[in-house]
């Protein structure tokens, strides 16, 4: 099974913290959708023939795209594509682009989940991060959708804001177990360079929380959707039972995807491909870039990617693909993390407990062939 992405990278404003590929405006629609159905129908190959289980509209803001676009796109693929065995379709959405007649078309369309990026139900918390919504239009926006007749519903918040932690985040926390949605996704945020908070940061007039702030609120997540239901899954992703993301699982588990539109990524199993992070040159025809992943690229990548999951590492299926002797190499270096609490065996699976996924990356670290 395989899955497709679509990016659309237009938004009205840049978030205070997003550094993804976007263009402010929405004045290339037009030709950007000619383009990516050109790609699809050059790449239609591409996927080898696999039966495509998921579509995901990603951004940028996709919530920006009339409905007969985004109907349009999958119409599309079901022509060039096996899409007989479609189980998702998302599309991720900003609040305030969610009245009741957008969702309804959108449903009719062919989406039947939707990723409605909150962020927060702090207002003075949306106003800092430069979000478009207000808390009240967040909370009616999940309403709305429920009524148009989506049962899949994620929203994605963001902790270790500086200033909006403690009660902030509990309340927000509270609003969203309230909502009763299906699935949340919960970020830590992130200071990079090239953002309005890491420009504010350089000028050192934002700063990121401490790693002991970070723990206490990333737990204060954790706990809170644990004790409510929620399987946390994956680093950033909890689920009521039976509502993982499953698109997002191809990226963990190693399947196949195709990503249409600039600045998308694509993986074949055996390489990646990336097109360019510009709507002018995408636009243009600019032909994508690619890398054949060695062994080891694979090997390091399987251990980054189910470490990432509450599932970890199959023992008994690392050693089938890359040979005992790094199974023997990837235990060794499995002590420390081990030791420390980081990490567990547990049966035939080695894996960083959910609690622990704070530091999955540092863990990751460690177990890398070099």
């Amino acid at each position: 099974m395989a899955g497709i992405y679509f990016h659309i990278p237009f938004c009205k404003r840049a978030c205070a913290y997003c550094d993804f590929f976007k263009e402010i405006g929405t004045r290339r629609l037009a030709p950007l959708v000619a383009a990516m159905h050109r790609e699809l129908e050059n790449r239609r190959d591409y996927l080898g023939g696999e039966a495509v289980r998921t579509r995901y509209f990603g951004g940028g803001t996709p919530s920006l795209c009339p409905p007969e676009t985004i109907r349009g796109a999958l119409r599309r693929t079901e022509e060039l594509f096996d899409c007989t065995a479609v189980e998702e379709t998302t599309l991720e959405a900003n609040p305030d682009d969610l009245d009741e007649a957008y969702l309804s078309a959108l449903r009719e369309a062919g989406v039947d989940r939707l990723s409605i990026g909150i962020q927060s139900f702090d207002d003075d918390c949306l106003r800092l991060m430069n979000r478009r919504h207000t808390a009240a239009q967040a909370e009616e926006a999940v309403r709305a959708a429920r009524r148009c007749g989506f049962a899949n519903i994620t929203v994605d918040l963001i902790f270790g804001v500086p200033g909006f932690g403690g009660d902030s985040l509990r309340r927000s926390l509270d609003r969203t177990l309230a909502l009763d949605v299906q699935h949340v996704s919960a970020y830590h945020l992130t200071v990079e360079p090239d953002t309005a908070f890491g420009r504010r940061a350089a000028r050192g007039d934002f700063r990121p929380v401490d790693e002991e702030v970070s723990e206490r609120e990333f737990l204060a997540v954790h706990d809170a959707l644990c004790e409510a239901g929620y399987e946390h899954y994956e680093v950033s992703n909890y689920a009521r039972p039976g509502f993982r993301a499953r698109h997002n699982a191809s990226y963990w588990h190693g399947e196949k995807y195709l990503g249409i539109g600039p600045g998308a990524h694509s993986y074949d199993g055996s390489g990646r491909c990336w097109n360019v992070a510009s709507v002018e040159e995408y636009i243009g025809g600019a032909p994508a870039q690619g890398e054949r992943l060695t062994d080891r690229d694979r090997r390091n990548e399987y251990v980054m990617t189910r470490l990432r999951t509450a599932e970890g590492i199959d023992l008994g299926e690392f050693g089938k693909r890359f040979g005992p002797d790094r199974l023997g190499r990837l235990l060794r270096a499995a002590e420390s993390p081990i030791q420390a609490s980081r990490a567990v065996v547990d049966g035939q699976r080695l894996k960083i407990p959910p609690e622990r996924f704070l530091v999955s990356d540092q863990v990751i670290e460690t177990l890398f062939e070099a």
